[in-house]
């Protein structure tokens, strides 16, 4: 196990609400030097360094899932406390998707922190985007640090778009730019649409990049 990054060790709450790839983002969390606890008590994001919202799945779903905790969630970062969204996690940041209407299902809500809409893949390729891709950093932030040029593991049917183009940290290129990372304008909430935990050496330091970022919080 590789040695913490930190001089004490960082506590993250990993968010279970069903529909996380929990088992690998421990692993990854903990290789980056964290102490990690999956749970769905509020009082547990409370308590940790930072919390991981991560997700595999429909949008909706998702936001029926978290629904119970979305207040906590939403106080959580307005505390300004980092809070760091993983593939569908990143996506519920935003504030609507069209993967609802494009299932007939309406408008779902998402947890407006960083405001903006996901939208689906219009590009003839392959969608789902499956496969891996290289990040181009957009500006500095102290998740990205380290990657521009590297290569991450994404597998996706949206993508973000803020509303603010400023809250675009990192893109990554599948017939048309799309957002990698997003930050909100204080830069405690941020998200990867690619999975940190699945992308090697890449993912790694971006885990690792998390862990330094809640010990100095």
């Amino acid at each position: 196990m590789d040695e913490s990054p930190t001089d004490r060790e960082v506590s993250v709450a990993l968010v279970d609400y069903g529909l996380g790839n929990l088992r690998s983002a421990t692993r990854g969390l903990e290789r980056a030097g964290a102490s990690v606890e999956i749970t769905d008590d509020p009082a547990a994001f409370a308590a940790a360094d930072g919390v991981v919202l991560p997700g595999v799945g429909a949008f909706r779903e998702g936001m029926e899932n978290a629904g119970p905790l979305r207040e906590a969630l939403t106080d959580h970062a307005e505390a300004g406390r980092p809070l760091f969204g993983i593939c569908l996690g990143m996506q519920m940041l935003l504030t609507t998707s069209e993967e609802a209407d494009h299932e007939g299902e309406g408008e779902v809500t998402g947890l407006d922190l960083v405001p903006g809409t996901n939208v689906r893949f219009e590009v003839d390729r392959k969608v789902p985007h499956m496969g891996w891709n290289e990040l181009k950093v957009e500006r500095e932030h102290p998740l990205v640090e380290g990657v521009d040029g590297e290569y991450a593991y994404f597998v996706h049917s949206y993508y973000a778009e803020p509303d603010d183009p400023d809250a675009v940290v990192a893109t990554a290129d599948y017939g048309v730019d799309f957002p990698a990372v997003v930050a909100n304008e204080a830069g405690n909430v941020f998200g990867t649409q690619f999975h940190p935990e699945k992308s090697g050496e890449t993912g790694l330091t971006i885990l690792r990049n998390f862990v330094d970022y809640c010990a100095e919080q």
